[in-house]
């Protein structure tokens, strides 16, 4: 049921000749309701079991993907729109992402990938199918194209340990013209560039966003996305590691929460909080909560690792 408040009845026809009839009005508050701001800063937030971004920061919107409230229960089911962000991703963790979801497919040409970082490269290595399986060697720039998608640029090319660039140029061979990328999940190849859509690579939950630079900093790849970033006014502005969720309706377990207002604090920030929204139960259950005047919620939660072990709640002092 959705309650209209009074105030949305009376300005409802706000510029036009007559208000609109309560359905329509509930109809338009319900689609305001589906928008919920979200904050994060310094989270390791689990797409995979095995897969966490590191979100340096985050400023942007979550919705659910046919109206009504973000259900935290499925994944699937909601969309989160980075405004701006700043985002890292270690080179176990590309190499995982690779391999299970983007390359992961009958036939794909790349296989056994594994990623690192080199100075400013990025160092791929794996085995390339043709007739038979060619073990290769590919370091690489990392840039973003005007289109937004992160351009992978070999500057050295080994296979079977062999430096190929010079002959690859000499019989005016293309890395398009070796590998088919089509059937890849968000992957491409143009001439000699891989390049990898950072809205389509990742599993649930959909992100999306404009990237506006890529860079490799000691064992990460960062993505930048959108402008500068807002500072969020929290109710509780102690933590150094935190979700926060604004506004709109959100549902996690029994609980609906309206013009949401939820704090997910790290009970250990001497490290990032490492989050899983797909087991994120068990680590409400390992902590506590408490309600802010407003009738908001903080929930104090461990780290997905750290979940059995013991650390003091300062409200109760053990």
């Amino acid at each position: 049921m959705v309650v209209v408040p009074m105030a949305v009845l009376a300005l409802a026809g706000a510029g036009s000749t007559k208000p609109l009839s309560p359905p329509e009005a509930a109809v338009s508050a319900q689609a305001e309701d589906t928008i919920t701001h979200v904050y994060m800063r310094n989270v390791d937030f689990f797409i995979d079991p095995q897969i966490p971004l590191h979100i340096r920061r985050l400023n942007g919107t979550m919705r659910a993907k046919t109206g009504g409230p973000v259900v935290f229960d499925d994944k699937t089911t909601f969309i989160i729109h980075l405004d701006a962000a700043e985002v890292g991703l270690t080179g176990p963790g590309l190499s995982l992402l690779l391999n299970k979801y983007v390359f992961n497919y009958p036939g794909a040409p790349i296989k056994r990938l594994t990623a690192s970082t080199l100075g400013t490269h990025v160092v791929l290595k794996g085995t390339l199918h043709k007739v038979t399986d060619l073990p290769f060697t590919i370091t690489s720039s990392v840039s973003v194209t005007s289109d937004g998608k992160i351009r992978v640029h070999p500057i050295r090319t080994e296979i079977l340990g062999l430096h190929v660039d010079q002959l690859m140029n000499g019989l005016g061979l293309a890395l398009d013209k070796i590998i088919d990328l089509r059937k890849a999940k968000g992957a491409s190849v143009k001439g000699n560039d891989i390049l990898l859509d950072p809205n389509a690579i990742l599993p649930p939950p959909t992100m999306e966003g404009t990237i506006t630079a890529v860079r490799v900093e000691g064992n990460e790849i960062i993505q930048d996305f959108g402008g500068s970033p807002q500072t969020a006014i929290l109710p509780d502005s102690s933590p150094a590691n935190y979700i926060f969720f604004k506004g709109g309706s959100i549902k996690f377990g029994k609980l609906l929460m309206s013009d949401a207002e939820l704090e997910i604090v790290d009970l250990d920030p001497v490290d990032p909080f490492r989050f899983d929204i797909a087991k994120y139960l068990p680590q409400l259950v390992a902590g506590y909560s408490r309600s802010f005047a407003s009738g908001g919620l903080e929930a104090f939660m461990r780290d997905l690792d750290k979940i059995g072990k013991q650390a003091e709640n300062p409200l109760t002092g053990h």
